[in-house]
């Protein structure tokens, strides 16, 4: 497919892209989906051949059709000028950091961000002389004052996975342009259908593709991408740790992919609907930024087009004996530290236990909740007793 028809592809459509991009029947002898391509070798025919530097395909680990099809479509979601792809989220995110980051660097993290983000950050990176300081979440242009000699990276989680406070992109990179620093985000929770960072002036988006791209449960993956600022050494940086997505879990998460449009819909209309009914329930905070009663709300109004199938609600202090009361006895939400899936899950938390910039100030327990595609009456029912046992043990 040539770019021209790609750009018309994307052009039409954000789902007519997701269906068609990143595929070409005729070079597949006309079946719709690209092939599994299982391969490290690759032969040449002539001393030619090899010394060709222009062929596409020259061995196993630099890429295939199957993964310049997902790349593509990646690419062309989040207005980018190019994507790798990783094994996992959390690999995405070593790569996005080592990709910009040299020994003697300093990068500055959300204090919401993800719990792995924080500890390659606090290993890896200061094992190999690159310091990390967290800053708050909502500092917006503030972030100047953090910034030294030494800044090279700033990234962002927006919303946090745990606690959803919204970052003020626009803000942030505005407040650091013309330096030389790039803005690093997740962009996991909304992916690319409903943010678009790199339109908002960031660098680098990151997904943990395990969840919404992929959205049955059952891969591994991660992917990267960057604007031609940063494209080519993020390339040589993929290329040289022999970062490579396996052939099978690649043509899962492409086949995911052409539904992602449909999915991040209902996700989107039956977590709104769960977090709505969930406020009229006393003793319930819902923390979900899509919500008027959330802090963030205005920003998140202003730089998202929708939200996803992720938030979290407050329940009051109480023993531990009372949070398993309530997660032990549900029957359709199920307990697991993923989201994205077809299934609901519930996931109790303590933000307090890694927050370092901003002290987590919520008295209470944390619920966070993914909401997949069960009947929504049959999820309320679910929370509604759960909480109910909650409350009961804890003596209200």
């Amino acid at each position: 497919m040539s770019d021209q028809e790609k750009t018309a592809i994307f052009q039409s459509g954000t789902e007519t892209f997701l269906t068609h991009g990143g595929r070409d029947p005729k070079a597949q002898h006309g079946f719709v989906n690209t092939p599994i391509y299982r391969g490290s070798t690759v032969i040449f025919d002539t001393l030619a051949e090899l010394d060709d530097a222009a062929i596409r395909y020259r061995y196993g680990r630099q890429g295939t059709p199957l993964t310049d099809g997902l790349e593509t479509l990646i690419t062309g979601l989040e207005e980018a000028d190019g994507t790798v792809l990783t094994p996992s989220g959390v690999s995405a995110i070593s790569l996005a950091f080592l990709t910009c980051l040299s020994v003697g660097d300093e990068v500055l993290i959300t204090d919401s961000a993800y719990e792995p983000t924080r500890r390659f950050a606090d290993s890896v990176l200061k094992r190999i002389g690159i310091t990390a300081r967290y800053f708050d979440p909502r500092i917006g242009g503030s972030i100047t004052e953090l910034v030294n000699e030494r800044t090279r990276a700033v990234f962002i989680e927006s919303p946090g996975s745990l606690t959803f406070e919204i970052q003020d992109l626009p803000a942030i990179t505005t407040a650091l342009a013309g330096r030389d620093i790039a803005v690093l985000v997740d962009n996991s929770w909304a992916t690319p259908l409903f943010y678009k960072p790199l339109s908002l002036g960031a660098d680098i988006v990151i997904h943990s593709g395990t969840k919404m791209f992929v959205g049955h449960s059952d891969v591994m993956m991660g992917s990267v991408s960057a604007n031609e600022k940063y494209l080519d050494r993020l390339i040589q940086t993929h290329r040289t740790f022999g970062l490579i997505a396996s052939p099978d879990d690649t043509y899962l998460a492409t086949r995911g992919m052409r539904t992602l449009g449909v999915r991040m819909k209902e996700h989107q209309r039956r977590a709104l609907e769960l977090a709505s009914w969930l406020e009229a329930i006393e003793h319930v905070e819902v923390v979900h930024p899509a919500l008027p009663s959330h802090p963030d709300n205005r920003l998140f109004e202003r730089d998202f087009s929708g939200s996803g199938c992720l938030f979290s609600i407050i329940l009051p202090p109480a023993p531990r004996a009372a949070i398993a009361a309530m997660v032990d006895g549900m029957t359709v939400f199920g307990m697991g530290y993923s989201w994205g899936g077809f299934e609901s899950l519930i996931l109790p938390s303590d933000p307090k236990r890694i927050r370092t910039a901003v002290p987590w100030q919520e008295r209470g327990n944390l619920m966070r909740l993914h909401v997949g595609f069960e009947d929504p009456d049959d999820l309320k029912a679910d929370l509604g007793e759960g909480i109910a046992r909650y409350l009961k043990t804890a003596g209200m």
